[in-house]
């Protein structure tokens, strides 16, 4: 019982941060990152950047592989992930990264 209780723990904690901040369930992350600063973090095991906000659409780096989102639009799939922008604001960007 106790090594169950361990692994659902370290998988809820698969996510960290440098910059920003993550709130993480077993198969998903939320990353909110501030507009105007270099920041990145690892969520599920792989590196999500913000690379450029402007306007209503952002340039993320997940994986490796470069992505424009806008709010509203589908998720974009990255190998075993799905990468969508919750929200956008003049102070803040939203990512949600799951497991697809």
């Amino acid at each position: 019982m106790m090594a169950a209780a361990l692994l659902g723990l370290a998988l809820v904690t698969g996510c960290s941060s440098n910059s920003g901040s993550t709130d993480c369930s077993l198969d998903a992350c939320t990353v909110t990152f501030n507009r105007g600063v270099d920041a990145s973090t690892k969520v599920l095991g792989v590196e999500a950047k913000l690379v450029a906000a402007d306007g209503d659409k952002v340039t993320v780096e997940v994986a490796g592989k470069r992505l424009s989102l806008t709010v509203g639009q589908p998720a974009t799939e990255v190998g075993a992930l799905a990468v969508s922008l919750d929200r956008l604001t003049d102070s803040q960007v939203v990512v949600r990264v799951a497991r697809k």
